[in-house]
C-alpha cells in the first residue's frame, strides 16, 4: 500500500502537471505493482522504440504487435475475443469465465435469477457484447429502422471553474449533468419506465476533397437529434457528444504502459515547434483517490479498466457495482419513477447488482483480449506505405511502439514491446470534430489519439466500414481526410502523395 508522505507526493505532483501542463512531471501507476526499470533497461527501450529510419524490412518483432500475447491472425469475425496467448491454463478459464459475465444478458428486476438481475431502469443495452459486438468497434445507426445499442450519447452542461487545490481537483467535473437527462441518455428502459427518448442522426455533405490521381472524396457529416423526450425538454445549455463503442483489445497492454512514458510525450505549449501539442487527460480517480493518467474513453477520461468496466455497467445498463454501488444507474433525482422502481440488489452479491469479484472477472476478460499478429509486414508494398505513414507526419501522434512496466502480478503483459500507434494523450483535433462538451482536461475538440492496431480488420469483425468516434468516417482515406487542427499538417501530407503512395498508406493501416 502506497504510505501517506508518497501518496501526498504523488497528489501534489499530478496537480502540478493538472495546473500547469507540465510535460514531465510524473504520476503514479497506484492500481500497478511495478518493479522498476534498471538504467540499462531505459537505454534499450528508448533505442528499440525509436521510430523506424529503413522501411526496407519490417522491424525485429513487429509482426508480434501485441508482444508475447499477439495471436495469429484470422479471417473470421472471431478475430478480436480470442485470450492472449501466453495466459495460463488457469488464467484461461478465468478469461472464460469473464466472457460468460461480458456477454450476460440482464433482465428487470425482481427476477428469480440474481447472478443477472438488476438491468436499468433505463439502460442503452443489456449485455456488453450487444454493444462491443464480437469485441469490435461499434456504428451509428444506419437508418430509421436501426437503432443505437452500439453508441452512447453522452450528456452534459459545461462548467467553467477548473480546480485551483487538490479539494476542488477531486470535486471537479468539467460538466454536470442535464438536470433532468443526467450525464448519458438513455433509449431503453424497463416495463412501466419510460425511456428517454430516441436517438436520431441525418447526414450532409461536408468537405470535398480532390486527390492526385483523379479520386473525389466528399466528407459526411452527422446531424445528431434526440427525438420523443420522455421527461420534457432538456436544458438549453446541454451539449451532447455521441460515441460507438470501440475495439477491445490490447487494453490490459494499454493500462500496463508506464504513464511516465505517456506524459513525457506531451508537448502542450507546443515547446519544439512542430505543431503537435498533445496533452497528458490527468483525472481523479475515484477508486484510488488520487489523480491518474486518463487512458481509456475517447478523451481519455478513464484511467483503469476496472473503473472503465464499472462505469459501462452503470451507464450503460444500470448496473451497481463497488464503484457505482446507486441501483438505479444515471437516473436523476427527477425521474421520480425510475429512481423508486424495484432493483436487483441481493445479498449473494454483495448487497450489489455486481459484486466485486465478478466486475473483477469482467475487468480480467477485457484485459485480456488478445491483439492479432500483423499482416504482411514484409511486402513492399506496405513497407513504401510504412514509410508514407512516417514522413507526412502521422507518428507524431500515432506513436508506434512502447514497451510496458515489469509488473510483478500480470506477467502476460510484463515487460512487452508493444505497437499500438497511439500517444494515447489528447490533441485538438480542429472545429470539424469538436462537439463542445469536454471531458476532464480535455475540451470539445481535443481527443485521444486511437490506437490502430487491429484497424484494418474492422470490417471482418464489425461487419461495416465506419471510423472515428462517432463513426463518420466511411473508410480510412476519409477518416484520415477528418483530421484537422495539430493533425492538419499530417492530412495535407496525405492529400499530397500520389495515387500509388496514398494507397500503400491505406494497405499499410489494413496490415495492422
Amino acid at each position: 500500500m502506497i504510505s501517506h508522505r508518497a501518496r501526498s507526493g504523488v497528489i501534489a505532483t499530478g496537480l502540478a502537471l493538472l495546473l500547469s501542463g507540465t510535460a514531465q512531471a510524473q504520476v503514479s501507476d497506484p492500481h500497478l505493482s511495478i518493479e522498476p526499470r534498471t538504467r540499462a533497461e531505459a537505454a534499450r527501450i528508448a533505442t528499440v522504440t525509436e521510430p523506424a529510419t529503413d522501411f526496407t524490412a519490417p522491424a525485429p518483432f513487429e509482426a508480434n504487435q501485441g508482444g508475447a500475447g499477439t495471436v495469429r491472425r484470422r479471417a473470421d469475425p472471431q478475430a478480436f475475443s480470442m485470450p492472449q496467448k501466453n495466459l495460463t491454463f488457469q488464467q484461461d478459464a478465468r478469461f472464460n469465465i469473464g466472457n460468460g459475465l461480458f456477454e450476460r444478458i440482464w433482465v428487470t428486476p425482481p427476477a428469480s435469477t440474481i447472478a443477472s438481475d438488476g438491468l436499468g431502469p433505463l439502460f442503452n443495452t443489456r449485455a456488453c457484447q450487444n454493444c462491443h459486438v464480437k469485441d469490435g468497434r461499434g456504428h451509428p445507426p444506419a437508418g430509421p429502422d436501426d437503432d443505437a445499442g452500439s453508441l452512447v450519447v453522452r450528456l452534459g452542461i459545461p462548467t467553467d471553474a477548473g480546480p485551483a487545490d487538490i479539494k476542488a481537483m477531486r470535486d471537479y467535473l468539467s460538466t454536470r449533468g442535464d438536470p433532468v437527462y443526467g450525464h448519458q441518455f438513455s433509449d431503453l428502459s424497463v416495463p412501466g419506465i419510460p425511456s428517454e427518448g430516441r436517438v436520431r442522426v441525418r447526414w450532409r455533405d461536408a468537405d470535398s476533397f480532390d486527390l492526385p490521381g483523379g479520386e473525389r472524396v466528399t466528407l459526411r457529416r452527422p446531424v445528431w437529434s434526440l427525438q420523443d423526450l420522455g421527461y420534457g425538454p432538456m436544458d438549453p445549455a446541454a451539449r451532447i457528444s455521441p460515441r460507438v463503442a470501440p475495439q477491445m483489445i490490447g487494453l490490459g497492454l494499454v493500462e500496463a504502459i508506464p504513464a511516465s512514458d505517456i506524459i513525457a510525450l506531451s508537448d502542450p505549449r507546443d515547446a519544439d515547434g512542430d505543431g503537435i501539442s498533445g496533452r497528458a487527460n490527468i483525472v481523479w480517480s475515484p477508486e484510488y483517490d488520487q489523480p491518474m493518467l486518463g487512458r481509456f474513453g475517447v478523451r481519455a477520461s478513464t484511467p483503469t479498466l476496472r473503473q472503465q468496466a464499472a462505469d459501462a455497467f452503470h451507464s450503460d445498463i444500470g448496473i451497481a457495482s463497488p464503484l457505482h454501488p446507486q441501483p438505479w444507474g444515471d437516473c436523476t433525482p427527477g425521474q421520480t419513477a425510475c429512481r423508486a422502481a424495484p432493483d436487483g440488489l441481493s445479498a449473494e452479491q454483495d448487497g450489489l447488482e455486481l459484486a466485486g469479484d465478478s466486475l473483477d472477472l469482467v475487468t480480467f476478460y477485457s484485459r485480456n483480449l488478445a491483439v492479432p499478429a500483423r499482416a504482411d509486414v514484409g511486402d513492399a508494398r506496405v513497407l513504401r506505405g510504412k514509410q508514407a505513414f512516417h514522413q507526412t507526419g502521422c507518428i507524431s501522434c500515432h506513436r508506434p511502439s512502447f514497451v510496458t512496466h515489469r509488473l510483478t502480478d500480470r506477467p502476460e503483459q510484463s515487460f512487452q514491446l508493444i505497437w499500438p500507434y497511439s500517444d494515447f494523450l489528447v490533441h485538438d483535433m480542429g472545429p470539424g470534430l469538436a462537439n463542445q462538451l469536454p471531458a476532464g482536461q480535455a475540451s470539445g475538440a481535443e481527443w485521444r489519439t486511437a490506437p490502430l492496431w487491429g484497424i484494418g480488420m474492422t470490417a471482418q469483425v464489425s461487419g461495416h466500414d465506419t471510423y472515428l468516434h462517432d463513426g463518420r468516417a466511411r473508410s480510412l482515406t476519409e477518416a484520415i481526410l477528418w483530421h484537422d487542427g495539430e493533425a492538419r499538417a499530417a492530412r495535407d501530407g496525405f492529400v499530397d502523395l500520389s495515387a500509388d503512395d496514398r494507397a500503400a498508406l491505406i494497405a499499410f493501416l489494413e496490415s495492422l
